[in-house]
């Protein structure tokens, strides 16, 4: 019977092992490799999420303050609007300057607008008060009696204030179921006080127009 070839003696312990245990020994080594490849990779994996989750809290909260800004700023625009359209709307009724030429084709629009013939008018001279100045204007016109009370409403419905006073009804006549009649009266709008002019027409001594 022949003899059982032996390992050589000179050789590695892996060497001296059988093939299932050099198997095994290989499965543990990828094991081990896998674990801390595993530990690294996973380590590097959670301090990246940790940094997105992080950078997703900034950019929410940063968007959160955009649009808290966002509102704001609309917020103030639209008051800015409202108050420049009530600007507009006050200078309608009672403007910074006599713009009297606006005065007078107001007062022609509803001329027109009623049947009435403006014959004449006369701009006369301003008249400052406390806060705001009597700008006067007299009016002679002529029309039918229903013609000019529509006139006068209709001077009433202005944007800009307007007060018709010293009312004068002259020389009527009839003509079938009219009554024509001619009109003198005083018509006066109002603009608001220049600033300094209040207190230039308070002081002593200050010259007649003085402010102005």
């Amino acid at each position: 019977m022949a003899p059982k070839p032996q390992a050589p003696a000179g050789g590695s312990t892996l060497d001296r092992l059988s093939p299932i245990a050099k198997v095994g020994v290989g499965f543990l080594f990828f094991f081990l490799v896998g674990i801390v490849y595993f530990v690294i990779f996973h380590g590097d994996l959670e301090t990246e999420i940790e940094s997105a989750q992080n950078s997703q809290h900034s950019l929410e909260a940063q968007l959160d303050k955009a649009e808290t800004s966002k509102a704001e700023y609309q917020k103030d625009l639209d008051e800015k609007t409202r108050r420049e359209q009530l600007a507009l709307e006050q200078k309608k009724i009672l403007p910074d300057d006599p713009e009297t030429p606006a005065f007078l084709a107001a007062l022609q629009g509803v001329a027109t607008l009623s049947g009435v013939n403006l014959t004449s008018w006369t701009p006369m001279e301003e008249q400052p008060q406390e806060f705001y100045a009597k700008v006067p204007m007299k009016l002679t016109l002529a029309g039918k009696f229903h013609q000019v009370a529509k006139f006068f409403h209709g001077v009433g419905q202005l944007d800009r204030i307007i007060n018709v006073e010293d009312i004068h009804i002259k020389n009527p006549k009839t003509s079938g179921d009219e009554v024509q009649v001619e009109v003198e009266c005083l018509a006066t709008a109002f603009r608001s006080s220049r600033p300094g002019e209040a207190a230039a027409k308070r002081r002593p001594g200050a010259a007649p127009g003085e402010g102005h």
